[in-house]
């Protein structure tokens, strides 16, 4: 899609991403990312990324980033996943850790963790949900930290924890205060860091948690896993702002993902659509096939209007929540209805992993429920702009 206010840089950026995305995936073999055996792999792409510089796309320069704005963040996450791109990554630029430390944590903290963060010699994850309370319920989180002399000590229950198997540092949020003792639900919640090789073992248990999108979750138990007092990230009490402060931008992020999918799942179509004779005609001049293509199309250039509307207004610190939920939902939905008009127009094919629909087709499909579900965005729309009465 071209937008009229890209800038000549702009252009030549998704140019230089394009073709090295072109030229990098040619020397990998795509359907080894698929499945627990695939981290080795992961870890050489992590690598080839590093190399590139396009693992922190938007951290600072005074940090070691490109110090690009949200555009080129989604410009990048766009060509990226449109290219079929190796989804299950620990991108510094995508994730929370790095982002928070440099926003409100310690000198510290940013001298000991950043620095290895971007160069990849480490690896985070991000525990928040909990297998009582959805992670859009997270103010009713019941995991509780208490603080004894100079260490937190740690009970309770995380589920849907992703990356904890090739992950160093896991940032926590749980309750420091209880939610008696607070006036507002979002008050009394802290984050914090903790250090996985220590903990697993020590206070920590780990349950893998097998799923349909073959993605490496888990399920995590702590019981009285003590970390020290300096592991707190900024203020205590004031975590649960922190996390929203970053989730605007995540879901516009998450939006690129998705058209950069829908885009894929159009192409592929639109080629076998094309290609494959039957009757003695392509089955792409019946009408039963284009239609839907069209369709599916039409839905993700929508969807991608709203996304950078959504880009514009974070990069002109503006407050994007409306835009953000909206483009989330809007390129989700039309990501996985390309995704059914693909399998569709490939048939049996579809389900053949060889052409790699399939896989891409499980992993969209998640953008559906996470990371904010479909009815959670209806919800917030119908309160906050629409003024309609608080449903939950």
């Amino acid at each position: 899609m071209m937008d009229p206010t890209w800038s000549a840089a702009d252009e030549q950026f998704r140019a230089e991403v394009r073709a090295w995305l072109h030229d990098n995936l040619r020397a990998i073999d795509i359907s080894h990312f698929d499945g627990p055996a695939s981290l080795a792999g992961l870890h050489e792409w992590e690598r080839r990324l590093r190399a590139a510089q396009y693992n922190a796309v938007s951290w600072p320069s005074q940090f070691g980033g490109q110090a690009y704005d949200h555009l080129r963040a989604m410009i990048f996450g766009e060509e990226y996943f449109s290219a079929n791109a190796p989804r299950r990554l620990n991108f510094p630029a995508l994730g929370l850790l790095g982002p928070t430390l440099m926003a409100v944590g310690t000198p510290a903290q940013q001298a000991r963790w950043l620095e290895p963060l971007l160069e990849g010699r480490i690896r985070s994850c991000f525990a928040m949900t909990e297998p009582a309370v959805a992670s859009s319920d997270a103010t009713n989180i019941e995991t509780r930290i208490e603080r004894r002399g100079d260490r937190y000590v740690i009970n309770g229950q995380k589920v849907w924890i992703s990356r904890i198997q090739h992950s160093d540092l896991m940032i926590l949020l749980a309750r420091t205060t209880p939610l008696a003792d607070v006036k507002r639900k979002s008050e009394g919640m802290s984050i914090f860091i903790v250090d996985l090789k220590q903990a697993i073992g020590n206070g920590m248990t780990v349950k893998p948690i097998r799923n349909m999108v073959n993605h490496e979750t888990n399920e995590v138990f702590f019981d009285n896993l003590e970390i020290p007092a300096e592991n707190l990230i900024g203020e205590e009490g004031k975590g649960f702002k922190y996390i929203l402060d970053g989730l605007n931008a995540e879901r516009v992020l998450i939006a690129a993902e998705c058209i950069g999918d829908g885009y894929w799942f159009i192409d592929r179509a639109r080629k076998y659509a094309n290609e494959r004779v039957v009757f003695g005609r392509p089955i792409g001049q019946n009408q039963g096939v284009q239609f839907p293509i069209a369709d599916a199309f039409i839905e993700l250039e929508a969807a991608n209007l709203m996304r950078w509307k959504a880009c514009e207004k974070i990069d002109a610190l503006q407050n994007a929540g409306a835009e953000a939920n909206m483009a989330k939902y809007l390129a989700a939905k039309a990501s996985w209805e390309a995704a059914n008009v693909c399998l569709q127009t490939h048939g049996g094919f579809g389900f053949a992993c060889e052409y790699d629909i399939e896989r891409k087709f499980r992993e969209t499909r998640l953008y559906q429920v996470a990371p904010v579900s479909t009815n959670m965005i209806f919800s917030y729309v119908a309160e906050h702009i629409l003024g309609l009465p608080r449903s939950f």
